[in-house]
């Protein structure tokens, strides 16, 4: 399950380096916000409702708002942390993902820190941090082995040659496999969500109303305008044309 479905960022509190030495512990009632931990050297062992978390340079974890706990430093070293809020609950315990890339991680972190400083830049900072959870959440978990698969059809919905075969190639599984992760992990199929995809862009094209239908049938990946047309309808329950009239952006 992804955490961060319509997660939308509140705030940052802050973002500082803390050194933790070996054997140092210390207890935290009812944290105030969420919190991103990561490290290059060093380790923190977390106790919460009776289980026990590691934080290392091989994960990053997520601390919980409202969460009471305790840490023990088992390997001294300088710990970066992100203290942030956002619109809704995410855990109410410890979450970790793999750390795929530190400097990468730790150029971000350096930046929301130095932003941090200059209230104007605060936005900014946010839109970092929405980097770092994009980048956990494309690199965690089985879904990774489907990413090739999902990066392909971004750039390449247009095509309407477009198989699972090509998909399965990119991913180097079967294609059966690539149908079972599809419906496990994004609870579809590959040809619905390159279908959802072609549909959401076909609106975008409407909308801005520059381009006639058939040549957006065309830039969306449909066989042809008939076909577009049929599937839009029954997708929408309202035509192109009338769906351009409807949300034409030139009504702002």
């Amino acid at each position: 399950m992804n955490i961060f479905e319509n997660f939308v960022l509140t705030d940052i509190i802050d973002a500082v380096s803390l050194i933790h030495p070996y054997g140092n512990t210390n207890t935290m009632d009812n944290r105030k916000s969420y919190g991103i931990s990561f490290c290059k050297e060093g380790q923190l062992t977390y106790t919460h409702n009776n289980k026990q978390f590691v934080s290392n340079s091989s994960n990053i974890i997520i601390l919980p708002q409202g969460g009471s706990y305790s840490l023990k430093c088992d390997k001294s070293g300088e710990f970066h942390l992100i203290n942030f809020t956002c619109d809704k609950p995410l855990v109410d315990t410890f979450v970790t993902f793999p750390i795929h890339n530190y400097e990468f991680l730790y150029n971000d972190f350096r930046q929301i820190k130095e932003l941090l400083l200059f209230p104007e830049n605060r936005l900014k900072a946010m839109s970092i941090l929405y980097n770092i959870i994009h980048n956990l959440i494309s690199h965690s978990g089985p879904n990774k082995t489907i990413l090739p698969a999902i990066k392909y059809i971004e750039n390449n919905y247009h095509n309407t040659n477009l198989t699972n075969e090509i998909l399965a190639k990119e991913c180097n599984i079967s294609e059966v496999y690539l149908r079972n992760l599809f419906n496990k992990h994004l609870e579809t199929t590959p040809k619905q969500y390159i279908s959802d995809i072609r549909l959401q862009k076909a609106k975008q094209l409407l909308a801005e109303n520059t381009i006639k239908v058939a040549a957006i049938a065309e830039k969306c990946g449909f066989a042809g305008t008939n076909h577009f047309w049929r599937f839009f309808k029954c997708k929408t329950g309202t035509t192109p044309t009338e769906y351009a009239r409807q949300n034409s952006i030139r009504k702002i």
